[in-house]
């Protein structure tokens, strides 16, 4: 989809809509959410890309989120800061998504990057395959 401000709400209210369909846990809610979040908004933010793209998937008991564009990264020279920054629902960056993941793997591509974030859960007996 369009790498806009909209897509950050859009793409977590996806992974929301994908965890509770899994049934997964409430901790498992709001890990995907807050990993869905941080990611695209660094797409939205600094890539400069006009497109991202998430899947999401179960296999076994990991949870693995895939962030993908076509952009290339704006680097800073100092961390931005604004009075409404504090209480941003983003912006609190990759270290956000490594406290949830298990396992982060950032890939620079020909065109673009791809953020993998994956956990581990424990095995829930009942849980239907995705």
């Amino acid at each position: 989809m369009s790498a806009t401000p909209e897509a950050v709400r859009m793409l977590r209210h996806f992974a929301r809509a994908a965890a509770h369909r899994w049934r997964l846990g409430d901790d498992f809610h709001e890990a995907l959410s807050v990993i869905v979040t941080e990611l695209v908004s660094n797409v939205v933010l600094h890539s400069g890309s006009p497109w991202v793209a998430v899947a999401i998937k179960v296999r076994g008991n990991t949870l693995t989120t895939q962030v993908r564009d076509g952009g290339r990264w704006k680097h800073r020279p100092v961390r931005r800061q604004e009075p409404l920054d504090a209480h941003a629902d983003c912006g609190h960056g990759l270290g956000l998504v490594e406290s949830y993941a298990t396992r982060t793997i950032t890939r620079r591509l020909e065109a673009g990057s791809v953020v993998v974030a994956e956990i581990v859960m424990p095995a829930q007996r009942g849980r239907p395959s995705p």
